[in-house]
């Protein structure tokens, strides 16, 4: 029997959900409503931190076209999340920031949903606000739970080798203080859904997310139900970058559903997902780094604080890839590093692209950079004799996963840099005649793991059924992958069409129904293409041996992926195995500053990844233009604003993305193919690694642009500005 070379593996294949995304035709959560279903409209606090006194929801009740006006009371297990279930679906007692949900309207239109709303009574006795994270530390600061005794979410110390003595040693020993602030998601859909319960006595629940197993799990435990008794199904997904890991509305409809026995349906506005689903973390890091007169980096000295908001969310994981990467990409043999994660009455806070890695890195960054000027030494000098290599130590005493390309990624980058933007060369004819622009280049490298970490079940798992007489003439692949945008389903349709030798028209998939596909885990953490594709690989090998042997006209095979184990860091020294697998990334940039109005404008990007193997070219290519995008966003514009725990930028008229006209006009992606020993066909994933040295990247593109650091972000010209000022005005004093 002939197996065809299919050649599928690295092709750029078009994307089969392009032309209906284009032409309107895909059915995202909002395209499910239809005529007849109940509408759900929520009551939001509205303010950061109260009692609930007294709640009156009669008025409401007997509002025209109302059903039922839904509070804590009806809600059979009142509490949700990911990790730590400390969020209350509708909250009865007390209200930790302004999107907390007190009660939830149902009627039979959109518009006497949201009239009704409004004659919901609540009665609140205001309580002291904690809305910044150091603050929130300190002895008598307010409680954001007072059951707990303290704000603390987490303390996580790393501890490699003697900062003490290495300080002593060192000839060079600089400090920083760097801040990041909250992003938001923005994904292209708010978030929707429908909900109804079914001839078989299971609440369906069709929506958008990143993990259909966890929506349902957390779904059935608020429900009280057997897990098999709750159904989720995701319709066309608008975006997420983390923003769709957290519940945020799916458990409301099915709350309803199940309680009214109705269709039901809900669209939130634009404003109503920015003030009431999580965002990225803001960082307060302060550090210290010292380094031998030969360009040995030698000690890392670090306090990482995030502020998690009003909710765990994933502020724990999040904290501990922050102080993880406190020291970059670099074998530094003596590290201090104290990583805190922090209640506030602040807006919750969970994954976001790049999981903390992005803040880590601003601040690691910029201090090898200013480390290779106080050492007189080129910068990518003093990386590449620190940089990870095979073997390198990571600063929990462990050797890296296999696969260490940092170096190669970094050489790669100054090469590019080097032919494209003539980097360590005089720049004479690249000065604009304008005395006000000036233009500078800046490199920075980062790491990012893929996949789960720190001891968390990491797993995948993919059934394929195969179809044939002499020949194989089908395939169907279920896995419970979500597609978020990236295209995971089409590169798991390549992978299986390879593995078994067949055409890729001979593949189809069954990827977003939860009682039908099984669990791939979630579209996060750049792990699909590694953890999903290496599940849909083995199970089509082991489908096709069975199909193989038996010479019947179907086969089928299930298998569960488990890469390599990690491990759960030491509570003292922070030893242990954090991850099974990182990506590298390294980049230059070019910028030119307006010196009078603080504006920077980013002119190219070179942008060296390894990707392992590239599944799909063209896809790998997107990623990293997509991200880049967002991380325009994130290093210059989206200055998103909270004052006393209340949000002042909820409008895109407010809070700044960036438009086609703020990327650069030239963007270079450049990829590496060193394979990674557990991906299929060596592939690793890269989503999210293009963020993570963006904003290093630039802050140094600034500085060699105009002598000054920033080290808040994002830079807004305000920033560029007061910055040059200062600079100026110690000029004039000294």
């Amino acid at each position: 029997m002939s197996t065809p070379k299919t050649h599928l593996i690295g092709a750029s294949l078009p994307r089969p959900d392009a032309l209906g995304k284009v032409t309107g035709a895909a059915r995202y959560p909002a395209d499910l409503i239809r005529p007849g279903m109940l509408h759900l409209q929520l009551v939001f606090a509205q303010r950061p931190h109260a009692r609930i006194v007294a709640l009156d929801t009669s008025a409401a009740e007997g509002a025209p076209g109302v059903a039922a006006v839904l509070t804590a009371k009806d809600v059979p297990y009142n509490a949700h999340g990911l990790i730590d279930a400390d969020q209350p679906a509708l909250c009865g007692d007390v209200v930790r920031f302004e999107g907390d949900k007190v009660a939830l309207v149902v009627a039979e239109s959109k518009e006497q949903a949201e009239a009704a709303a409004k004659l919901v009574a609540v009665t609140y006795e205001d309580l002291p606000a904690v809305t910044d994270a150091r603050a929130a530390l300190a002895a008598g600061a307010p409680l954001v739970h007072a059951e707990l005794g303290t704000n603390l979410l987490l303390h996580i110390p790393i501890r490699k080798g003697d900062t003490a003595r290495a300080f002593a040693e060192a000839a060079v020993v600089l400090e920083g203080a760097f801040s990041t602030s909250w992003q938001e998601h923005a994904f292209l859909q708010p978030e929707a859904g429908i909900a109804y319960v079914d001839e078989q006595e299971r609440v369906v629940i069709e929506t958008a997310g990143q993990w259909l197993h966890e929506d349902r799990r957390q779904i059935a435990a608020m429900l009280q139900l057997p897990e098999e008794q709750v159904i989720v199904r995701y319709a066309a997904i608008g975006g997420a970058f983390g923003g769709r890991e957290d519940l945020s509305m799916q458990h409301l409809l099915a709350l309803a559903a199940w309680k009214l026995r109705r269709p039901v349906a809900m669209q939130w506005k634009r404003e109503e997902s920015m003030i009431a689903h999580h965002k990225r973390h803001p960082f307060d890091i302060r550090c210290r780094w010292g380094a031998t007169r030969e360009g040995r980096i030698t000690a890392v000295e670090a306090e990482v604080i995030a502020d998690g908001g009003a909710y765990a969310s994933t502020s724990v994981e999040v904290t501990k890839v922050a102080t993880l990467f406190a020291s970059g990409c670099y074998e530094i043999p003596n590290i201090s590093v104290d990583g805190y994660a922090v209640y506030t009455n602040n807006v919750p806070c969970g994954a976001f692209r790049g999981f903390g890695a992005p803040q880590a890195q601003f601040a690691a960054e910029i201090m090898v950079t200013r480390l290779a000027h106080a050492l007189g030494m080129d910068p990518v000098e003093l990386r590449r004799r620190n940089i990870y290599r095979e073997g390198s130590l990571e600063p929990t005493q462990q050797p890296l996963p296999e696969g260490v390309s940092a170096l190669p990624v970094l050489e790669r980058c100054v090469e590019e840099a080097r032919a494209r933007l003539r980097y360590g060369e005089p720049r004479e004819s690249d000065v604009p005649s304008a005395p006000h622009l000036r233009r500078g280049i800046g490199i920075a490298c980062g790491i990012k793991n893929v996949g789960y970490s720190f001891g968390y079940q990491e797993q995948s798992t993919a059934k394929v059924h195969l179809y044939g007489k002499a020949e194989l003439e089908r395939a169907v692949v279920l896995i419970g992958a979500a597609d978020v945008g990236q295209g995971a389903h089409l590169i798991l349709r390549q992978i299986a069409a390879e593995t078994l030798g067949i055409a890729l028209e001979q593949v189809s998939m069954v990827t977003d129904d939860s009682g039908e596909a099984p669990n791939a885990g979630s579209a996060s953490a750049s792990r699909m293409t590694l953890m999903g594709g290496r599940a849909v690989h083995d199970a089509a090998l082991a489908a096709r041996a069975k199909w193989s042997a038996a010479e019947e006209y179907e086969a089928e095979a299930e298998v569960q992926f488990h890469p390599p184990a990690t491990t759960p860091l030491d509570p003292m020294s922070g030893a242990g195995r954090p991850n099974y697998c990182y990506g590298y990334a390294a980049q230059a940039v070019e910028v030119e500053v307006n010196t009078l109005t603080g504006q920077v404008r980013v002119l190219r990007v070179i942008s060296v990844h390894d990707v392992g193997r590239a599944i799909n070219m063209q896809q790998v290519e997107g990623q990293i233009e997509g991200c880049l995008a967002q991380a325009v966003g994130y290093a210059l514009l989206e200055d998103f604003q909270v004052r006393d725990g209340h949000v002042l930028t909820p409008y895109f008229s407010t809070y700044l993305l960036p438009t086609a006209l703020d990327m650069p006009p030239e963007i270079v992606p450049v990829v590496l193919e060193l394979a990674d020993p557990n991906g299929p066909y060596g592939a690793r994933g890269v989503a999210e690694m293009p963020l993570v040295p963006f904003a290093p990247a630039v802050a140094a593109a600034i500085h060699d642009a105009t002598g000054v650091w920033l080290s808040q972000q994002p830079m807004t010209p305000e920033r560029v500005l007061a910055a040059l000022s200062a600079m100026n005005g110690q000029s004039t004093a000294g």
